[in-house]
């Protein structure tokens, strides 16, 4: 009798490996999904919500699989560790140029794009700086960048001081840093545009 236990016991060792296996492909697949269809940045709890774990250590733990499975895969598409225990899936940099054009809808209409991207080269600038060379219908564009969380407004006297959020660099893949950024955007700005 003792013998046919040990036995069943092998047995069952494949199996539950089987099944804690499959677990893991689910997990990394459903993280995939989120990652996919989020097209931002994702943060810890947010990737724990959909794991229905409040474990950030395996979420993080996660998560950095499926980034070294990317990498090995070598393909246009890379997972990124960014700050504040975020994570995105993206294009790598070097197939934009490229596919830009197959974009049916940009992130901003051309308006709002102007005004982030003057707040973004001029920041911290104030609001009433903004609206003088934007014009008045730059309010509605800086309420709209502040709600999708691509700067931040914050009270100075009469006016506002605007800001780009760590958000809007990782979006645009700039710089955290002021200086760089700017230097960046230089770059950008110049640049010859094709289409």
């Amino acid at each position: 009798m003792e013998r046919t236990v040990l036995t069943q016991m092998k047995q069952d060792r494949p199996i539950k490996e089987k099944v804690k296996e499959e677990k893991l492909k689910r997990e990394l697949a459903l993280l995939e999904a989120a990652l996919y269809v989020a097209g931002r940045p994702l943060d810890l709890k947010v990737l724990g919500s959909i794991l229905k774990t409040r474990s950030k250590r395996k979420v993080q733990r996660l998560a950095r699989m499926l980034m070294k499975e990317y990498e090995s895969r070598n393909t246009a598409l890379e997972i990124l560790e960014l700050k504040d225990e975020r994570f995105v899936l993206q294009l790598k940099a070097e197939y934009t140029p490229q596919v830009r054009r197959l974009v049916k809808r940009p992130l901003l209409s051309t308006g709002p794009l102007k005004t982030l991207a003057y707040i973004a080269y001029k920041q911290p600038v104030s609001q009433m700086r903004v609206i003088a060379v934007r014009g008045r219908h730059a309010y509605a564009h800086i309420k709209q960048l502040e709600e999708m969380g691509l700067i931040t407004r914050e009270k100075s006297g009469r006016s506002s001081v605007l800001r780009t959020t760590s958000y809007f660099a990782d979006y645009f893949g700039l710089s955290h840093d002021i200086a760089t950024m700017k230097r960046q955007l230089k770059k950008v700005f110049n640049q010859p545009t094709s289409q």
